[in-house]
């Protein structure tokens, strides 16, 4: 970001494996009201991690993973309003969107992240529990069921969107209208305006490229940091590393997030079809 630092108040703090940033336009809130502030939103992030990580034997998403096809668990309303958008995008994007894909992960990647090769007997085995299409939402009763033994859940791809559109809601309870909130740099929503500005001027990628963000937030997905981390949902395999990043521009963190990674598995046509339906969505590619 590029706004003087003396201009704003800036809070730090480490959550979904990545550290979440507050920047407070300081015209809103002096030092001590932006701290106890900001200290509300990490408390919120906090929660729900509690509630989405898939690690954490607490919380619905992971015990969405223990189902057996045919059983069913109410949720809660962090995890509803995840699984529900995702359904969404499933659906929007042809399946370039998947929150079940974790099994690929598993598979072609080691857990020190280097490629390995997969046998066809082993890869259809794991294909069997993956796929939006074997969860269904109860809206009435904010009730899961899966229909597939040992799914997994994974909210990674649009988890932490979400808990910064949580936080922009909680900031403006505290009549704070002038913020941004960065996740990893991975995912960044600004809301308002700092004083004198049109809008928050946000870098992208290495800093060479710049985007102006008012009320909006962008996403980035690529492999520079984490290599061939990114399963294409359509072919049951890794999308081929290549030295570009993606970005999606959208209304909430959330829809950002998830469209980040689809656009890594979509071809510019689709891409360009979605945007065109959705006037608040946009697309950049960047070199890396």
């Amino acid at each position: 970001m590029s706004e003087p630092a003396h201009q704003h108040h800036r809070f730090t703090c480490h959550a979904m494996a990545t550290t979440f940033d507050v920047l407070i336009n300081h015209a809103d809130a002096d030092e001590t009201y932006a701290s106890q502030a900001a200290q509300a939103v990490f408390q919120e992030i906090a929660r729900l991690e509690d509630e989405l990580s898939r690690f954490r034997a607490s919380s619905d998403i992971y015990r969405l993973g223990q189902l057996k096809a045919g059983e069913s668990i109410l949720v809660g309303m962090a995890a509803w309003d995840c699984l529900s958008l995702a359904k969404a995008m499933h659906a929007e994007t042809q399946g370039a969107f998947d929150i079940t894909i974790g099994p690929m992960m598993n598979l072609f990647v080691t857990s020190s992240g280097e490629p390995r090769q997969v046998s066809k007997e082993v890869l259809e085995e794991a294909r069997q529990i993956i796929g939006s299409q074997r969860f269904d939402l109860d809206e009435d009763t904010m009730r899961v069921t899966v229909h597939a033994s040992g799914m997994i859940f994974d909210l990674g791809a649009m988890g932490k969107g979400y808990a910064l559109d949580q936080a922009s809601d909680m900031l403006q309870d505290w009549k704070i209208n002038n913020f941004v909130l960065n996740a990893g740099d991975s995912t960044i929503l600004a809301i308002g305006a700092p004083s004198g500005k049109d809008a928050w001027s946000i870098t992208l990628g290495g800093g060479e490229t710049r985007t102006q963000l008012k009320n909006r937030a962008v996403s980035g997905s690529g492999f520079a940091v984490k290599g061939a981390h990114i399963m294409n949902p359509r072919l049951f395999a890794p999308v081929p590393i290549k030295k570009r990043r993606t970005y999606a521009l959208a209304p909430t963190a959330a829809l950002s997030d998830a469209l980040s990674t689809a656009f890594m598995v979509m071809e510019p046509e689709e891409i360009q079809t979605l945007c065109g339906r959705y006037a608040e969505v946009e697309a950049l590619e960047l070199e890396v």
